[in-house]
């Protein structure tokens, strides 16, 4: 019987799965090698990121195509891969492994998600290798995790859809760049010189949104306007007022109009003049609200939260959450667009839930009653579709804690940590309920109009 190659997709990754899978009787303690780790059964190595890419255009004769009108548009028969500069010695590493005669299964351990599946499926195509290959799938770095994604591999026919998205994405941002970026350059060079224009798939939609918001603040003509605001008096105090039009619509000739404000200064004083010192009658409205839990995060809402709270990038937020994913194993893969968990999670969440009750303070200080009163009181359901609800989850479900819980936090972890953590036992608590006070104080025909919440069960 032949060996299994796993091929992670950094060294770091690589290294997790020796030590963790060298724990197991039934593969054994590995040997580590300058690039890789070896024993009876298994080699494990890793890429270091993308290690091919697809190759430039070029002529028939191999010269580079020229950036010119007549040679678009570039549609090539069949897309060439290149090792990518800088990383061809780990490139020639992966491609001898997979080329050794003792190697009958290749295994593919890069990161969860189409990306790490474009990572592998580029450097098999490169080798050239035809051996048939498994799916190490991991939702999160535990010990626990490789585990059981080791004991479940899945099939490259499970993959093949995954892998297809992958490389469809791949081919067609290199057909809008290069043509795009080709055409956009020589139309702005038509006079002379080399003007390159970069275009993009991603990148050129998200610059016309910038562009478009720029515009709106060049052609933004400010406008002065008043609001009335008055104190009135009660046999309880004052309270506070603010003036509106009954009849106010909104227009679309007029965006920026809204039911308090007035245009006309002499409109304003005029209103005051009539109500100062007059009596009126009150009329309030009480209705009961209520406010949900919001929900787990996803990449995007964990990364527009930490922006409005802490002031950081997209970027960082991800390097954080990411070092918490693989350096830590405190949460599960970060690069998600679900916000919700499998169906069959009752049970992971119920556990996790309990782990972070017991944790007695460091990463999780003062979560610890109310991770256990989620769980005492039953609200971790099944029925709740807000949480777990398996037809809106796609390759991975929402970031969550893992129950591992980590040692040192650096401040900007420790912030990230602290929120996934926060929200994963909020969720599960019951709706928060207000009563919500509308009072209209009118004096003649002028409208005064005062809005009050008071909080009636926390919840939440």
């Amino acid at each position: 019987m032949g060996k299994t190659l796993i091929i992670a997709e950094k060294p770091s990754v690589a290294t997790d799965l020796a030590r963790v899978l060298g724990g197991e009787p039934s593969v054994g303690k590995f040997k580590k090698e300058k690039d890789f780790f070896e024993n009876e059964g298994y080699l494990i190595s890793s890429a270091v990121g993308h290690l091919v890419e697809q190759q430039l255009p070029m002529t028939p004769d191999g010269k580079t195509l020229p950036w010119k009108f007549e040679c678009l548009p570039v549609i090539p028969a069949k897309f060439e891969l290149q090792p990518i500069e800088g990383n061809k010695a780990r490139l020639a590493v992966l491609v001898r492994l997979m080329k050794r005669k003792d190697v009958d299964l290749i295994v593919n351990a890069c990161d969860a998600g189409r990306e790490g599946e474009l990572i592998f499926r580029y450097i098999l195509q490169y080798s050239g290798v035809s051996k048939p290959t498994q799916r190490l799938w991991m939702q999160s770095m535990t010990n626990q995790s490789i585990l059981d994604a080791f004991h479940h591999l899945r099939s490259e026919e499970e993959m093949q859809p995954l892998a297809a998205a992958a490389v469809c994405r791949s081919e067609s941002d290199w057909l809008v760049g290069i043509n795009s970026t080709r055409a956009m350059t020589a139309y702005n060079s038509r006079y002379g010189g080399f003007s390159k224009t970069p275009v993009g798939r991603v990148q050129t939609p998200t610059l016309a949104l910038l562009s478009e918001r720029e515009l709106e603040i060049e052609r933004f003509e400010p406008r002065d306007y008043w609001e009335v605001h008055g104190d009135f008096a009660v046999s309880a105090g004052l309270y506070p007022g603010r003036w509106f039009d009954e009849a106010f619509e909104k227009s679309e000739s007029d965006p920026h109009a809204r039911a308090e404000r007035l245009w006309d200064r002499s409109k304003a004083e005029a209103i005051v003049a009539r109500c100062l010192g007059k009596s009126g009658t009150v009329e309030e409205k009480k209705k009961p609200a209520r406010q949900t839990a919001p929900m787990l995060y996803d990449l995007t809402s964990l990364q527009r939260e930490a922006n409005g709270r802490f002031g950081f990038s997209a970027r960082r937020t991800l390097q954080l959450a990411q070092r918490l994913y693989e350096t830590h194993k405190a949460l599960t893969y970060p690069r998600t667009d679900s916000r919700y968990l499998p169906d069959d999670y009752v049970g992971t969440t119920i556990g996790t839930l309990k782990k972070i009750a017991g944790a007695g303070g460091g990463a999780v200080t003062n979560l610890g009653p109310f991770a256990a009163k989620a769980v005492d009181q039953g609200w971790v359901s099944g029925k709740n579709r807000r949480v777990f609800n398996g037809a809106k989850v796609s390759d991975h479900f929402a970031i969550f804690p893992t129950g591992q819980f980590p040692g040192k936090l650096d401040a900007e972890e420790q912030k990230i940590y602290d929120m996934v953590t926060r929200r994963f036992v909020a969720t599960f608590f019951p709706a928060a309920e207000f009563e919500v006070t509308t009072r209209i104080t009118r004096i003649g025909a002028d409208a005064f109009r005062t809005d009050g919440k008071i909080l009636v069960v926390p919840g939440w």
